[in-house]
């Protein structure tokens, strides 16, 4: 598996650390994205239909019902993301259950998206309250994961919403402790059937404890 060369240099500026180990996607878990992102489509005269997780195919012009490409999907992404300080808000539950692990485990926030980006989320989360490294990657999490845990054997925890990750964590760390969370369970009907080892919950209550325990604390 490939590794995002930039990821690896925003890697090396973290400090060592060998405490547990929490990673953490942002949009779905810690940000919510699919309630304000049709919303922001809405604005501009656009519907989406989520037939499936992806949003190419599912987003349509309201004017014409032309179904939009992936450049156009693509630049709505990257307007929704330069201004999402006014669209996303904290998941219910994160910033509390973030707050348990203070201190406990290096909490570390890795997004799938542009690197461009990267500055204006890291600004967002800090001034919800949420001061926690931020890496963005263009590629499989998985050799990032593999990589902030370094040549320890401490216990990592891997949060997310998109199988996809998961199982790029999984295929790198066999080890790793899987927990699929996604703001609105609502989306859960379109998922395919995950592994026995990957630890599906409904909210951040109910992903506390457990990640708790993964990490041993």
């Amino acid at each position: 598996m490939s590794e995002d060369p930039e990821t690896l240099r925003q890697i090396e500026e973290l400090a060592d650390d060998d405490r547990p180990l929490l990673v953490l996607d942002v949009d779905d878990v810690v940000l919510e994205f699919s309630r304000p992102f049709p919303k922001f489509l809405d604005q501009r005269g656009f519907d989406v239909s989520m037939r499936s997780l992806r949003l190419t195919g599912n987003i349509a012009e309201r004017a014409s019902g032309r179904v939009i490409e992936q450049p156009e999907v693509t630049a709505l992404l990257a307007e929704f993301f330069d201004g999402q300080a006014e669209w996303q808000s904290v998941t219910d539950g994160a910033a509390e259950a973030l707050a348990e692990f203070h201190g406990r485990a290096e909490i570390v926030l890795l997004t799938m998206m542009p690197h461009k980006h990267r500055a204006i989320r890291r600004d967002h989360l800090a001034a919800l309250g949420l001061h926690y490294p931020v890496l963005t990657t263009d590629m499989a999490k998985g050799p990032a994961i593999a990589r902030l845990r370094g040549q320890t054997q401490r216990p990592v925890a891997f949060v997310d919403d998109q199988p996809s990750n998961l199982l790029s964590a999984r295929e790198t760390l066999p080890d790793i402790h899987l927990f699929h969370l996604m703001s609105d369970n609502a989306l859960r009907h379109l998922l395919p059937q995950l592994p026995d080892d990957i630890v599906m919950v409904e909210d951040w209550r109910e992903a506390g404890p457990k990640i708790a325990a993964a990490l041993g604390l």
